[in-house]
């Protein structure tokens, strides 16, 4: 028998608000500004592919200096022309993803002379934040692409062996590297506090870096192989990675178990990278201008 009695209408509950005084999380704002930048820049679509398209170059243009010294002689460092698109293919996969991320810092001067700095400095966002998200340009996208297709091509045409190890190194190696170009990306940028006008000085460390990382470690003579392995890590980039990858015996000083290196290399990396940056900051007390 049915109940007689009524039933109290339902409530429905009005739609949760956001609390305007709450603060933002930082994935959030992270996710906020890098959105607001590619909404932008994909609203030109002709400038982007001219754009997209000159990466392309710029990359083919790199390794054909590369392919030439490698149709005169028969290899290079020890390695083959496919063994060195290996090198050569990581390293741009990794420097493309850095220099997308965190390229952006390299022009910390400018915005210092302009002034830039101390409206980015009054603002409730991280410096290093804002400023590597400043310009986030998509064009990069080529470089990352052309690199990633040389990579997994030129591996298979070098005889890599896939095997649970060797798999998971050829994941994580390009992410790896990226970070440790986004360091010395940052490392260059807070030289710049204390250089007048460093961005060519700093270049050297980025830019130098990433020929180095695209090159075969052991074409360097052993001071210089040390060099960019121990104190500026980018023979840890593509190099000893494609060693492990190729099961290829390894130079002095880098030898093919190092490829593993790279992750733990990219912390140390960062660790003295966030310590500059953070003592170029609270050095810095305006450019007056």
């Amino acid at each position: 028998m049915a109940d007689p009695r009524p039933r109290p209408a339902r409530t429905t509950r009005p739609p949760r608000r956001r609390d305007p005084d709450r603060p933002v999380s930082t994935a959030r704002m992270v996710a906020t500004l890098y959105g607001s930048r590619i909404r932008s820049q994909a609203t030109f679509r002709a400038s982007f592919l001219a754009d997209l398209a000159g990466q392309v170059l710029i990359v083919g243009t790199e390794f054909l200096e590369l392919w030439v010294i490698l149709s005169q002689v028969s290899t290079l460092g020890g390695m083959t022309l496919p063994q060195v698109a290996v090198v050569y293919g990581l390293g741009a996969l990794a420097f493309g993803i850095a220099d997308m991320l965190f390229g952006e810092i390299d022009g910390l001067s400018s915005a210092i002379r302009s002034g830039k700095l101390e409206s980015l400095l009054i603002r409730p966002v991280p410096v290093l934040l804002q400023i590597s998200s400043l310009d986030l340009s998509l064009r990069r996208i080529g470089r990352i692409v052309v690199g990633l297709a040389m990579f997994v091509t030129a591996l298979g045409i070098a005889g890599f062996q896939p095997t649970v190890a060797t798999v998971a190194l050829a994941i994580l190696a390009p992410p790896a590297g990226a970070l440790i170009l986004g360091a010395l990306f940052t490392l260059a940028g807070a030289l710049q506090f204390w250089l007048v006008d460093g961005r060519e000085f700093a270049n050297a460390f980025t830019y130098g870096g990433n020929y180095v990382a695209t090159t075969p470690g052991a074409v360097f003579a052993l001071p210089l192989r040390a060099f960019f392995t121990f104190v500026v890590p980018a023979t840890l980039i593509a190099y000893a990675p494609t060693l492990a990858l190729l099961d290829l015996p390894g130079p002095l000083l880098v030898p093919a178990w190092a490829g593993w290196a790279g992750l733990p290399a990219a912390l140390l990396t960062w660790i003295v990278a966030g310590t500059a940056w953070r003592a170029g900051v609270r050095r810095y007390t305006g450019a007056g201008g």
